[in-house]
């Protein structure tokens, strides 16, 4: 079986004539959806809930991907946060792009979490705490940048602030934590 060398932006274009295009594009990003999801909740079953939402809404309506505003990638762990958000704050996953297209609720058994489980990098415990000691500003434009993957342009339209100042934010705070990292290691 070759692999579809389409980009994202023509998968998604082509998804409402050619199902395959969506699956290819579900394939190519539901790992990396799943276990941001699972890194921020620790709970299987939410992540999944939450990734399937986030992948029938992009089934649902795939047009609303704008290339211009940056990578697919980015608008998915867009998506993803906000309906993480929403779920904690509603204490409920909202599910209506699922539902108007008619797709079940599935139910993980321990093999389906045990799977999602090892997406669980234990390294992520200790990048937390290490994020935990940087000032919010730079904590979160760390955060978005390193760990999400996120363009500074769309952490900037997102925060609404320059590009030049998450940058700044990225680089002191990597900055910090370098000299955490050297001050560990040093006896």
């Amino acid at each position: 079986m070759h692999q579809d060398r389409r980009s994202d932006a023509e998968l998604l274009a082509a998804t409402a004539g050619e199902p395959r295009a969506f699956a290819v594009f579900y394939r190519r990003h539901v790992t990396a959806v799943l276990a941001y999801l699972l890194s921020r909740t620790r709970r299987p079953e939410l992540a999944a809930d939450i990734c399937a939402e986030v992948f029938a809404a992009t089934l649902e309506r795939p047009g609303r991907y704008d290339p211009s505003r940056g990578a697919a990638r980015s608008w998915l762990f867009s998506m993803a946060s906000s309906r993480l958000i929403d779920a904690v704050r509603h204490g409920a996953v909202e599910d209506r792009a699922r539902e108007r297209l008619g797709m079940p609720v599935v139910a993980l058994d321990d093999g389906d979490i045990d799977r999602i489980e090892e997406l669980l990098d234990p390294r992520l415990d200790d990048v937390g705490q290490l994020l935990d000691g940087l000032p919010g500003h730079q904590r979160d434009a760390v955060r978005s940048r390193i760990v999400e993957e996120r363009d500074y342009s769309e952490i900037a339209a997102s925060v609404g602030l320059s590009e030049h100042i998450i940058r700044k934010r990225v680089s002191r705070g990597l900055a910090t934590l370098r000299a955490q990292l050297s001050k560990e290691s040093t006896p």
